[in-house]
């Protein structure tokens, strides 16, 4: 498997410090649909309510979306904000709530990915987890390989959208 390890932490206004999902690691399926998550990913989750992941079918392509608990905690403070009959609300409960599946991990580190799941994202003896930080995405790897080209491309053009904020100098 090819593994290029990060893991970092970063504060968290108010709370101490958060581990975040970063990399990018391909990792083989097995014939029974079992997948190793990459050991830094497990660290993320390692301490939560829930010490797995959960994972479902993105609404936006043939990818897999993730995240630990923080991440569904984040979800249902965002979605719960929205009006209760708001479209907009029942759509992403749907696709989000409705569509997760929370994976445990045995003790090798491996979750079993649901075939349905495995289908959508086109995956077929192997899977790259690419970290996003609070999040990740589960994908082909070729179809990673083409979509990360375009996202570095659209990076540099957009480059000067990403501001850090002004240096404060003390005396």
């Amino acid at each position: 498997s090819h593994v290029i390890p990060l893991l970092t932490t970063v504060g968290r206004c108010g709370s101490g410090e958060a581990s975040v999902f970063l990399s990018t690691t391909t990792n083989g399926i097995d014939a029974k649909g079992r997948l190793s998550v990459p050991a830094d990913f497990r660290h993320v989750v390692r301490g939560e309510a829930f010490e797995g992941i959960y994972v479902w079918p993105s609404f936006d392509g043939d990818y897999l979306e993730g995240g630990g608990q923080a991440l569904m905690d984040r979800y249902l403070a965002m979605i719960e904000s929205m009006d209760p009959y708001d479209d907009a609300r029942i759509a992403m409960e749907r696709s989000i709530f409705g569509a997760a599946k929370p994976l445990g991990l045995d003790s090798t580190g491996r979750i079993t990915l649901p075939k349905a799941f495995a289908d959508h994202a086109g995956l077929n003896g192997k899977a790259t987890f690419v970290g996003l930080g609070s999040r990740f995405e589960i994908w082909n790897p070729e179809a990673y390989e083409e979509k990360a080209t375009a996202a570095r491309a659209y990076a540099r053009e957009n480059k000067r959208a990403l501001k850090l904020p002004p240096v404060t100098v003390r005396p």
